[in-house]
């Protein structure tokens, strides 16, 4: 099914920094198609409570890492973030990912602006929104639930790949206050050192390696078992993320605690203090459109995100989990 394009007059070219509005519920559903979709991406119900407020552009969504396959970075058009605007989850069974929310530009007003005549309805619905939640079912498990929503459909929307190479998403990511100057330089030089680091895995003997071939910065855990460590933490808690080498003594070879990774982009925040937002215990499988609950809970920090420095920028502001192993309860 070929899905809706961008209404004519309302793609708003916005920057960084601009205060828009969300446009009313009626004038939303007129830019869907049959599928409650613009461009491919889904507009999920979680979205509607925003419908008439005004927020900041916190950034300009051009990019998109991929978190399903890990194939690398996509092209988005024609939409932004807007500041601390997550998904709720409750129209997907309550998944707690909170993920950044995607809002096409026709979706959004300037503030103040005047009334745009909407385009003219396509036959979306409340009614179509609720049924967009879910996938059909699998035949090898006809009663279990399937999910759909932005983050599994990422790679419909966005389905034209970036190379590491092409320089002009770094120039953008400048140009459109999404990034600085200084931070993008420091970003290309780290992911040009990883890609001769991965080369050099495949081309070259071990001792002319560096670091044996790893990525920078260089995470090794070593342990075969890794510990286990509870808190109860609970949100509002104050934290404080233990030091590099204490979290790095929790790992697996593969930078792991039961399962869990510990990222490069979570170390920037080691020995800062933070507060608890939740637990998380339910989150949907962005692959599988499927429920995974957690058997270790983990914990999500307030104001603690993935801020890409490591992978070429990607404004998606993905939340990090961490263990309750990596933290301190602060008195």
């Amino acid at each position: 099914m070929q899905t809706q394009e961008a209404p004519v007059g309302q793609v708003l070219n916005l920057r960084v920094g601009e205060i828009v509005e969300v446009r009313s519920e009626a004038e939303i559903l007129a830019t869907l198609d049959g599928r409650g979709e613009l461009e491919s991406l889904p507009f999920m119900p979680e979205m509607l409570r925003f419908c008439g407020q005004r927020f900041r552009v916190d950034k300009l969504a051009v990019k998109l890492c991929d978190t399903i396959g890990s194939t690398g970075m996509y092209r988005m058009r024609n939409a932004v973030h807007l500041a601390g605007v997550r998904c709720d989850g409750q129209a997907h069974g309550g998944c707690q990912a909170g993920c950044l929310i995607y809002w096409k530009e026709a979706w959004l007003k300037r503030a103040p602006a005047g009334e745009a005549r909407p385009a003219p309805a396509t036959g979306c619905t409340l009614a179509t929104l609720t049924a967009a939640t879910r996938r059909p079912a699998d035949p090898a498990a006809p009663g279990e639930e399937r999910y759909a929503c932005q983050a599994t459909e990422l790679l419909r929307a966005a389905p034209e790949r970036i190379p590491a190479w092409d320089g002009r998403q770094y120039l953008q990511d400048v140009r459109s206050g999404n990034a600085g100057a200084l931070a993008t330089i420091r970003t290309v030089g780290i992911g040009l050192f990883n890609e001769y680091q991965d080369a050099s895995r495949r081309l070259l003997p071990r001792p002319l390696r560096i670091r044996a071939g790893r990525r920078y910065p260089f995470i090794e855990g070593r342990l075969q078992k890794t510990p286990v460590q509870t808190l109860g933490l609970q949100p509002g808690e104050r934290v404080r993320v233990k030091r590099r080498e204490e979290i790095v003594a929790t790992l697996d070879a593969n930078n792991a605690n039961r399962g869990m990774s510990f990222a490069d982009e979570m170390l920037p925040y080691c020995g800062q203090e933070a507060r608890v937002l939740r637990r998380v215990e339910r989150i949907i499988d962005e692959k599988s459109g499927r429920m995974r609950q957690l058997k270790n809970p983990c914990i999500v920090l307030d104001d603690v995100i993935c801020t890409a420095a490591y992978h070429r920028q990607c404004p998606r502001g993905i939340y990090q989990y961490w263990r309750e192993i990596w933290l301190e309860r602060l008195e």
